[in-house]
């Protein structure tokens, strides 16, 4: 089941959630200087409350060091997938597990 930020009732966690998009946003045009990932469209879900998964669509390319500033800003343990959308673009998936500290 995967749900928006929004829709997830526990308080603690959709305020974990808020503060973790609004570094994303925030802090995305300093470790994206080329604006490989800045302006893409970008989705936000909570998968069975036990991810979060952040997808940017429509990369045209993606560096390491791209990645890696990401996952700074997300500021825990996370994965990033990269897989192609079509012969040009990228998925570019961050999941990030919601356990509880």
């Amino acid at each position: 089941m995967a749900d928006t930020p929004d829709a997830v009732r526990d308080p603690d966690l959709r305020r974990r959630l808020t503060t973790l998009q609004e570094r994303l946003e925030v802090g995305l045009p300093e470790v994206d200087p080329h604006r490989r990932l800045v302006g893409r469209p970008v989705q936000y879900r909570v998968i069975s409350g036990q991810t979060f998964e952040v997808v940017y669509r429509e990369v045209p390319s993606i560096d390491e060091a791209e990645v890696l500033g990401v996952k700074r800003l997300i500021g825990q343990e996370c994965f990033c997938r990269v897989a192609p959308q079509t012969a040009e673009t990228l998925l570019v998936r961050f999941v990030v597990p919601l356990t509880r500290d």
